[in-house]
């Protein structure tokens, strides 16, 4: 460990680092964007250094979404979309800076979590996850989208619209299996389908701003006029209190990030709905709770460590990071496989080094990205909302150099406005976007594989425990409010 303490390590380190809180905290500029930007310059530096510089990155990247979801609703990272729940709540009563001390400390210890698990269960997890074919995938997927309309906020039949509108905008664009369009209307710009990171931008983004002047905020005020002050005492006794809910939404985290394609978003609302649903304090979700800040980011950040499983052990990537990673390992004459654990153990070692001391430098750095980000939201709030409006605009044109992904911002800043008038949650459209491709492509797939038979759907062992688990999810609400009603109209 001694060798990654030295100049030509450390600074690159943590420039990468800093860059990764800068576009974390940017909407519509993506981790695997900003390492992707990082790999061609780790190409002339010594294999640590390269690696330090990626797994840096990434980890900060994955953070600092959190930010700006946390002060405006806006996440910086799919990621992060969770964190639009009870960290702006928790912003909206002034408690902002609480909720991302919660936020950094539990995203190094989420961190420091699945790198442990990484080092100690690589080869178990990673052949688990191997065992998962297209008929699981599509329940997973199944799950982790009715989960966040089983979580959001309001009547689950809202949560449920919702994520059926996202699943229906996913369609848009060429097949997923037979390559034919749909609802491209003779439009070119369709043809790929809606881009997320425009959408995400105009649901969360423009819909604020929307809001604030229909509701005639007072735009001459600070946006963020109290609840800076990070809470450092507060944040660790919250922490210890909560011990079981890191420790929980850690492991969550890292063994969906081990599953190849499920990803940090997924993961962060595998956890948030596992809180949820284990937490005595479930009813108070989505109001500010400290649980619902805890669960998303220990599991994100566990998940980044978790995608390197699969990439490790089997080289097969866990997400679109760890992908351009694979490209880097074989640069630098490393070849992923079980044969790695044994041929090249000094490297591998010193991977989880650095993936260990990202967590802790992940602190400092994150500490400093709050407090700019905090500064800058002292402005007036027109100010902020012209800003947020400029930056929603730039962050939809610069992913494909589109103006038509501009319109599209603008369009769902529209549709996420109307939708929160009628209370209809925006999470879960989110993720019915994102998921909706995995969905059509694993069932359509999967039924090509069965010749048109449902059976192992329902059959294999782990679809068995999906499908039910997705069944107890649902009727849990239901359930629960039949109860109260029996218990209520006994005690009366």
């Amino acid at each position: 460990m001694a060798d990654l303490f030295q100049l030509q390590i450390l600074i690159p380190w943590f420039l990468c680092m800093l860059l990764g809180i800068f576009v974390g905290a940017t909407p519509g500029l993506t981790a695997t964007m900003a390492v992707a930007l990082i790999v061609p310059i780790s190409f002339y530096m010594p294999p640590n250094a390269g690696l330090a510089m990626i797994i840096g990155v990434s980890f900060t990247a994955i953070f600092a979404g959190d930010i700006p979801a946390t002060y405006l609703r806006i996440p910086g990272t799919p990621a992060s979309a969770a964190a639009t729940l009870d960290g702006h709540e928790m912003s909206k009563q002034g408690k902002g800076g609480l909720a991302l001390t919660l936020d950094i400390y539990c995203s190094s210890l989420g961190g420091l979590i699945g790198v442990g698990l990484l080092m100690i269960l690589a080869p178990q997890l990673a052949a688990f996850a191997l065992r998962f074919s297209h008929f699981e995938y599509f329940w997973l997927a199944l799950l982790g989208l009715c989960m966040s309309a089983v979580v959001s906020q309001g009547a689950l039949v809202r949560g449920l619209l919702a994520a059926a509108l996202g699943i229906l905008f996913s369609t848009i664009g060429l097949g997923v299996v037979s390559g034919t369009q749909r609802f491209t209307f003779g439009q070119i710009d369709l043809m790929d389908g809606l881009g997320l990171i425009p959408v995400m931008i105009g649901l969360f983004g423009l819909s604020e701003v929307l809001r604030n002047v229909v509701q005639r905020k007072n735009l001459s005020q600070a946006a963020l006029p109290s609840g800076a002050t990070l809470s450092h005492k507060i944040a660790w006794i919250e922490i210890w209190r909560k011990k079981w809910t890191v420790i929980k939404s850690s492991v969550v985290g890292t063994v969906i990030g081990a599953l190849p394609g499920a990803g940090a978003d997924i993961a962060a609302w595998g956890a948030y709905g596992l809180a949820q649903k284990t937490s005595s304090e479930g009813r108070s979700f989505g109001k500010g709770a400290i649980e619902g800040v805890i669960a998303p980011t220990s599991a994100n950040n566990a998940a980044v460590a978790g995608a390197w499983i699969p990439a490790l052990v089997f080289g097969i990537p866990g997400d679109a990071v760890t992908a351009i990673v694979l490209g880097a390992l074989i640069m630098y004459d490393i070849k992923p496989g079980p044969s790695l654990f044994q041929e090249n153990r000094a490297q591998v070692n010193s991977i989880f080094q650095i993936a260990l001391l990202t967590q802790l430098f992940l602190i400092p750095c994150g500490l400093l990205g709050i407090k700019a980000f905090g500064l800058i939201l002292r402005l007036r709030r027109g100010v902020i909302m012209t800003g947020v409006t400029i930056f929603s605009v730039v962050g939809a044109y610069t992913i494909r150099n589109s103006m038509f992904d501009v319109y599209v911002m603008f369009a769902f800043g529209l549709i996420g406005f109307y939708l929160e008038t009628q209370k209809v949650p925006l999470a879960p459209l989110i993720l019915g976007l994102i998921l909706g491709p995995v969905l059509e492509e694993n069932f359509r797939t999967g039924l090509i594989k069965s010749e048109g038979s449902f059976s192992p759907f329902m059959t294999r062992p782990i679809c068995l425990v999906l499908w039910i688990t997705l069944v107890i999810a649902l009727a849990s609400p239901v359930l629960y409010s039949f109860w109260r009603k029996r218990v209520s109209h006994g005690s009366t």
